[in-house]
């Protein structure tokens, strides 16, 4: 076992670029939701991405595989999860090109200069500050409540990092999203491509994915919805293109 590997933790084979990630079942494990998110975004060549609420570093490492952006960036507020997704980097010999800090996003303007990234990615805690049950353990309450920061903190954190008409990508639940269009609008983050994700066929979405416009014009451009299972449970086609032709080990359904 590799010496970046800890007592506890596990390698998941991330079926991209040869690309793994260092995990812990004591913490919030990527899900599908990440893995989409990734194969979401538009990164061109050269540009710099950086990603709030990182966890263990998966989308960083994912981009990194996936695009030729210049450099990528995970900023992630739990001290054990920033050190995994430091390592993951270290382990995959792709310290060149991501770098991974130990912070907190609310203080953003601390951490960068305004107008420093092209690209901002956020795969936030979806549970609204004050709904639902609080999980036991603080570091999975953290990574799927408002604990740390809420949807707000993350538009506020991707205006001030983005260049003009930079964009944000994000994943979230349906059920917010109201809640975070009326929040990127009073930042001037316009919504211009949505996506609805959806368990099976005919089944309501379970996650949206949306691309934001630093300063953008008012178009919201919807596209076909993307279904995760077949009838009988397996992937459908777009899903196993998205995962390769293997499909990975572990991780957290949404």
């Amino acid at each position: 076992m590799p010496s970046e590997i800890l007592e506890g933790e596990r390698l998941e084979d991330l079926q991209c670029g040869g690309m793994k990630l260092i995990q812990n079942p004591r913490y919030f494990r990527f899900g599908i939701d990440a893995v989409l998110l990734a194969n979401f975004c538009r990164v061109k060549a050269g540009e710099t991405v950086i990603d709030l609420c990182t966890g263990t570093g998966v989308i960083p490492v994912l981009l990194c595989a996936k695009t030729r952006a210049k450099h990528i960036l995970g900023i992630e507020i739990q001290k054990a999860c920033a050190d995994m997704a430091g390592r993951s980097v270290s382990l995959n010999g792709i310290s060149d090109r991501v770098s991974i800090i130990n912070g907190d996003i609310r203080r953003v303007r601390e951490l960068f200069p305004a107008g420093s990234a092209h690209v901002v990615t956020a795969n936030p805690p979806y549970i609204k500050k004050g709904a639902g049950k609080i999980n036991e353990s603080d570091e999975i309450s953290i990574a799927r409540h408002e604990v740390r920061c809420d949807w707000s903190d993350i538009i506020k954190s991707a205006a001030w990092l983005l260049k003009p008409g930079g964009r944000l990508y994000a994943v979230h639940r349906p059920e917010r999203l109201a809640d975070i269009i009326c929040a990127a609008r009073e930042y001037r983050m316009e919504p211009k491509v949505i996506r609805y994700v959806h368990p099976y066929d005919r089944k309501p979405p379970i996650l949206i994915l949306i691309e934001f416009i630093n300063g953008g014009a008012a178009f919201l451009k919807t596209l076909p919805p993307l279904t995760v299972y077949e009838a009988d449970g397996g992937y459908t086609d777009e899903l196993r293109k998205i995962y390769g032709i293997k499909q990975l080990t572990g991780g957290q359904s949404p």
